[in-house]
């Protein structure tokens, strides 16, 4: 069963009514109404190109939501082979927001970590919606001084609409546990590429994404806040989110002109929840486009080209 978006609407009348229509010669096999049907269908294409076409930063925000799209289990399951899951941050408990461990990525070893919401109500719970605890930051500060220590390659898959804000979250140290993510980002001396897959949402995103190249999927979103949290914030309003999200510029579009992001991947008409293999398939061959260009870098050049990049980043940010 299809999801639709609020601004789908018009597109599910017509696909429903070519299902109708379709079902109702099942049950009866002396109607034709496969030119009908046709037609419709043909319409539904016309007029998903029409929406998908020029995008307000809202609506990305909401297909990068999408409950449907690919999650970070996905990708893992799809792009990665011999996956050997590491759990637990030894400190205090496991974080099932954040998932991560050995695998190998076109029989290449490499550590792959990212974030998981989970596909159902249950997983999704279990999940805590993607939003990482301080375990779930140890944890990945751990995988990275284990590719750090072995030489294997680090690859971050983002998906989260910003880091547990709860009590217990806090009193464990939240924001200094997404500092220490983020400064071992920094310093690891492999190769780090990360993905934007749905929502880069705050510090909890930064904390994966500092990384040596960062790629986001055409309609995923990457900002310091979500836009209902600005709008809170901003206009005490939480209803004004479409004017925040114009002013937070959260698309890769946006980002890839400011030079926060490497490489916008582009998603199936749609949206990658109508084409999730497909999606998967391009994120891969990302991957490997953007590792390889890293291959045969020493340490030292990595972790030295990596600094630039952030240093030259804030100083582009300061003259604008």
């Amino acid at each position: 069963m299809t999801n639709y978006l609020d601004f789908e609407k018009p597109l599910a009348e017509i696909e429903g009514k070519a299902e109708e229509l379709r079902a109702m010669a099942r049950g009866n096999k002396e109607m034709d109404i496969e030119e009908e049907a046709r037609g419709l269908d043909k319409k539904a294409e016309e007029l998903l190109g029409d929406l998908y076409k020029s995008l307000t930063p809202w609506r990305k925000c909401q297909v990068a939501r999408h409950p449907d799209r690919p999650h970070c289990k996905d990708y893992i399951d799809a792009l990665f082979t011999e996956y050997t899951p590491l759990a637990g941050d030894r400190n205090f408990a496991e974080d099932l927001a954040v998932m991560g461990g050995l695998a190998r990525f076109n029989d290449r070893p490499v550590v792959v970590l990212g974030h998981e919401k989970g596909h159902d109500t249950k997983s999704r719970i279990e999940r805590n919606f993607g939003m990482a605890r301080p375990e779930g930051y140890r944890k990945a500060v751990r995988l990275m001084d284990l590719a750090h220590r072995f030489k294997l390659p680090l690859i971050s898959l983002v998906d989260t609409p910003g880091a547990y804000p709860g009590k217990g979250a806090e009193e464990r140290g939240q924001s200094e546990a997404i500092a220490r993510s983020t400064e071992k980002c920094l310093f690891i001396g492999v190769p780090h590429v990360s993905i934007i897959i749905g929502e880069g949402g705050s510090g909890g995103a930064v904390a994966f994404a500092t990384a040596d190249k960062v790629a986001m999927l055409e309609h995923s979103i990457y900002s310091v806040i979500t836009p209902e949290g600005c709008a809170s914030i901003l206009w005490k309003d939480a209803g004004k989110m479409r004017e925040a999200a114009e002013a937070l510029r959260v698309t890769a579009q946006d980002l890839e002109k400011l030079g926060v992001i490497d490489r916008i991947i582009k998603e199936p008409l749609g949206g990658a929840q109508r084409g999730r293999e497909e999606t998967i398939k391009r994120v891969g061959d990302s991957i490997e486009g953007l590792l390889s260009a890293m291959d045969g870098k020493s340490s030292e050049d990595i972790v030295k080209a990596r600094h630039k990049k952030y240093l030259d980043m804030g100083s582009k940010g300061l003259a604008a």
